[in-house]
C-alpha cells in the first residue's frame, strides 16, 4: 500500500481530470470526431502527464532532500532509479499511443514531449519556468485538437494560449510554496485571461452561458486566492491546488456554445479533480 500511494503522488492523479477536460475541450472545438479517438487520445494524453509528474520528482531529487522531505523519493518510499525507469516508460507509452492517431497529432506528441522534458530538467533554476509549464497544456490543446474532424483552428489556438496565461499564473504562486522568495502579485491577473477571450468570442445567445461560467470561474479564482493575498497565515498549497481544479471550469468556459449536457462533464471533471485531492496531494 505504501508503494502504490506513492506512484499516486508522484504522478499528481488529482490532476488527470484536468488533463481529461483539456483533451475534451480542444477535441470539442476542434469539431469532435469518433469517440474511440477521443478515448486514445485521453489515455496518451494521462501517460504522458504520468511520465512528466514521475521525471518531475527525479530531476528535483536533491532539491526534495532539503524542502519536501515528505515526497516519496526522500522519505524513502522508491529509490530515484526506479522513479526515471517509470517516468520514462509512461512518456514512451504515451508517445506510442498517440502517434498511432496519426501523422500531426505524432508530430505534435513529440514537441510536447520535448516541453515537458525541458520543463522537468530547468524548471527549478530558470525564472521563466512558469512559462514552460504553460506550454505543456497549450501543446496538449494542440495535439487534442488534432485529433478531431476539422483539426486546428484559431479559436483551439486563442483558448490555448488564454489557457497558457492562466497557467503562468498559478504557476508563478506555486514556486513560492516550498522555496523561499518575495510573493509576486502580478501574474494573478494572468488568471482572468480565459474570461477576457470568453467575453470576445461569444455573443448573441451565446453570451448568456459565457456570463454564466465566467460568473463561475471568476468567483472560484478569488475564493482560491483569498487563501493566499486576503489571509494573516497563507496557504499558497490550499491556492495552487484549487486553481488546478479550476482549469477544468476553463475548459468549460472555451466551450461555453457547447450543449448544456456537456457543460456538465466539465463540472463533474472539476468535481472529481477536488474530490482527488482529498486523497492525494495536487502539487
Amino acid at each position: 500500500m505504501k508503494t502504490l500511494r506513492a506512484l499516486l503522488v508522484l504522478g499528481r492523479v488529482s490532476n488527470l481530470p484536468t488533463v481529461w477536460s483539456n483533451c475534451l475541450a480542444a477535441w470539442l472545438l476542434g469539431g469532435g470526431g469518433d469517440w474511440g479517438v477521443f478515448a486514445q487520445l485521453c489515455l496518451g494524453a494521462t501517460y504522458l502527464y504520468l511520465g512528466g509528474m514521475f521525471l518531475n520528482d527525479a530531476f528535483d531529487a536533491e532539491f526534495d532532500r532539503q524542502h519536501r522531505a515528505e515526497r516519496p523519493i526522500p522519505a524513502g518510499v522508491i529509490s530515484t532509479p526506479a522513479v526515471w525507469g517509470w517516468g520514462i516508460g509512461w512518456l514512451v507509452a504515451g508517445l506510442g499511443t498517440l502517434a498511432l492517431l496519426g501523422r500531426d497529432t505524432a508530430l505534435l506528441a513529440v514537441v510536447l514531449t520535448a516541453a515537458i522534458l525541458l520543463y522537468d530538467a530547468v524548471h527549478k533554476k530558470i525564472a521563466f519556468a512558469p512559462v514552460l509549464m504553460a506550454l505543456c497544456r497549450f501543446f496538449l490543446y494542440l495535439v487534442a485538437a488534432s485529433t478531431s474532424w476539422d483539426g486546428i483552428n484559431g479559436l483551439v489556438v486563442w483558448s490555448a494560449a488564454v489557457l497558457a496565461a492562466y497557467i503562468v499564473g498559478l504557476s508563478h504562486l506555486a514556486r513560492r510554496e516550498s522555496a523561499p522568495g518575495a510573493l509576486q502579485y502580478w501574474p494573478c491577473v494572468l488568471l482572468a485571461a480565459p474570461l477576457v477571450l470568453a467575453w470576445i468570442v461569444n455573443d448573441g445567445g451565446f453570451r448568456q452561458n459565457a456570463l454564466v461560467l465566467g460568473a463561475l470561474l471568476g468567483v472560484w479564482i478569488v475564493r482560491c486566492l483569498r487563501s493566499t493575498l486576503w489571509t494573516r497565515e497563507r496557504n499558497i498549497g490550499r491556492t495552487v491546488s484549487g486553481l488546478l481544479a479550476g482549469i477544468a471550469l476553463v475548459d468549460s468556459l472555451a466551450v461555453a456554445s457547447a450543449p448544456p449536457q456537456t457543460g456538465l462533464i466539465f463540472l463533474v471533471l472539476f468535481g472529481a479533480a477536488l474530490l482527488f485531492q482529498r486523497v492525494v496531494p495536487a502539487t
